[in-house]
């Protein structure tokens, strides 16, 4: 079911979704070569706890009944989603994507983030730049009378041309009082196709692309998932309401970005 939310809840959701964009900057600011992902974790849960918020992730579920042992998912390189923190030291010319997620006065923020670790190659960076444009390529197709399939097909389109694989097992999603509500929102799709897009709604967008082929992987711990052909992927998330029957973003990268 989707629930379209009020113009006093999408103002709750916005609160949330702000609080995960200071949260990844935060974040950004500490990412350096020597850095561990879980020294990141903590960052993030002391100061998500600390403005009054809970991190979502902790505990989540996965399919298996496994809970998510930390506050952020950090996906390096190669992984493409839902990397558990490691003591693994980053590295010169590693990526890191940070999906974060918060839960404050009863609504959700989920934002996503791909770090570079010190300089990396022109290559790489290339791709990061196709792979945030596509995000706002979906975005700009997030208009009420559009449907969900305009928005992957924005996405797909766009990131394809530059010849980059797009994640078909994982996608976008309602987001609200829950962090996954209806409708699914894929990174891949066909104009005209899918849910109808209604002013109240409230989705996460996040294009999960990789370098190389679009297969994927589940690793043993059941949560972790790679590139099979080990090429790198980003992913880049942002929540927006449709407001006024055009897409208006919750979250932000302007911190991350300064």
């Amino acid at each position: 079911m989707i629930f379209l939310k009020t113009e006093d809840e999408i103002a709750l959701m916005r609160k949330a979704n702000l609080l995960v964009g200071s949260t990844l900057a935060e974040i950004g600011r500490a990412v350096r070569p020597g850095v561990t992902t879980k020294q990141l974790d903590k960052l993030a849960d002391t100061f998500i706890r600390d403005h009054g918020a809970m991190p979502t992730f902790l505990g989540f579920p996965n399919p298996y009944g496994q809970p998510f042992p930390a506050s952020i998912c950090t996906s390096v390189n190669g992984q493409v989603v839902h990397g558990i923190p490691t003591d693994e030291p980053l590295k010169e010319g590693d990526i890191v994507s940070v999906d974060c997620g918060a839960l404050l006065d009863g609504f959700n923020g989920d934002s996503c983030y791909t770090f570079c670790v010190g300089e990396i190659s022109e290559e790489v960076r290339s791709f990061l730049a196709t792979v945030k444009e596509s995000l706002y390529k979906g975005i700009e197709a997030a208009c009420a009378g559009h449907r969900v399939g305009d928005i992957g097909h924005a996405v797909q389109s766009h990131c394809e041309a530059a010849g980059y694989g797009v994640v078909r097992e994982f996608v976008g999603h309602g987001i609200g009082r829950e962090m996954h509500e209806d409708p699914m929102i894929p990174n891949y799709g066909r104009r005209g196709n899918g849910a109808l897009l209604k002013n109240g709604m409230c989705i996460a967008i996040e294009p999960m692309i990789t370098m190389g082929s679009r297969e994927v992987m589940l690793q043993p711990d059941r949560w972790t998932v790679c590139t099979r052909d080990g090429s790198v992927a980003a992913h880049f998330e942002h929540t927006i309401a449709i407001h006024g029957g055009k897409p208006d973003i919750l979250s932000s990268f302007d911190e991350i970005e300064q």
